[in-house]
């Protein structure tokens, strides 16, 4: 005799999702954006100039988040987890060459960082998924 496992209800709906699909960007860019400009004025007074980077450079991390999210899932797992791989690790380092660091120190750290988002993306990838691209589950 089969067991059937007990079923779950349905909390979220196609509305809830795509309020969250819309605001996670957004969220996340203006977090982005905050901190980029704390990373650039050091610990100094707050002007528009700060401001303006804070929100310019929230808009540009919204625009690649979206437009990641939109392109990564169409791709086979290796350029999949390559796709992530890269953003964090540009994004990571643009954060961290605000801090006044040099260019080698950021690209060295912002490659580890990226190495280390690959391997985690693509273990997740390639035990999820089909050489197709098809979710295993």
């Amino acid at each position: 005799m089969a067991h059937a496992t007990p079923g779950y209800p349905d909390i979220f709906s196609a509305r809830t999702h795509q309020a969250v699909n819309r605001t996670l960007p957004v969220l996340l860019g203006l977090v982005y954006g905050f901190w980029a400009a704390a990373n650039r004025r050091d610990g100094g007074p707050i002007t528009g100039w700060n401001v303006l980077f804070g929100f310019v450079t929230a808009l540009a991390f919204v625009v690649a988040f979206i437009g990641v999210r939109a392109l990564a899932p169409r791709l086979k797992r290796e350029l999949h987890a390559v796709t992530w791989a890269s953003f964090a690790g540009v994004a990571f380092g643009f954060l961290y060459s605000q801090t006044g660091a040099s260019v080698l120190r950021s690209t060295g750290n912002s490659l580890i960082v990226a190495g280390f988002f690959f391997a985690v993306l693509f273990y997740r990838y390639y035990t999820h998924e089909d050489a197709a691209g098809h979710k295993v589950e």
